[in-house]
């Protein structure tokens, strides 16, 4: 889904309709899938611990394979910077989109910010 670089929205800060800037939000660290609560909890169902037959956790389910697991696209969060006073905030709802673009507003993909035509020499 494209995005235009700037948009016009009410900042609640200013108190009025500014000009503001559009980026996305970065992820940030993730951690591991076993950390410390996970671990515990567990520990706390029984897996993970002691000797000898696993019992219910030794053996998987019926084959699940051909089923998706997980969703293939993800929401958007961008963040809006007003220009004005330079303080930004988030996007209340996202929309589920494969692929965002954020790119300045009347340029297409092929053309570049000096024109439709280039000079060869």
């Amino acid at each position: 889904m494209k995005f235009p670089k700037t948009t016009k929205r009410y900042c609640p800060f200013c108190k009025k309709h500014t000009e503001q800037k559009i980026s996305q939000v970065s992820s940030g660290h993730k951690r591991s899938a076993l950390k410390r609560g996970s671990i515990e909890r567990a520990r706390k169902r029984g897996r993970g611990r002691g000797f000898g037959n696993l019992g219910k956790w030794g053996s998987k389910p019926a084959i699940t394979k051909w089923k998706r697991k997980t969703k293939t696209t993800k929401k958007t969060n961008l963040l809006y910077t007003c220009q004005v006073c330079k303080k930004s905030r988030g996007q209340k709802k996202g929309k589920r989109t494969g692929k965002v673009q954020i790119e300045v507003k009347g340029e297409s993909k092929g053309e570049s910010k000096g024109g439709k035509y280039t000079i060869n020499k």
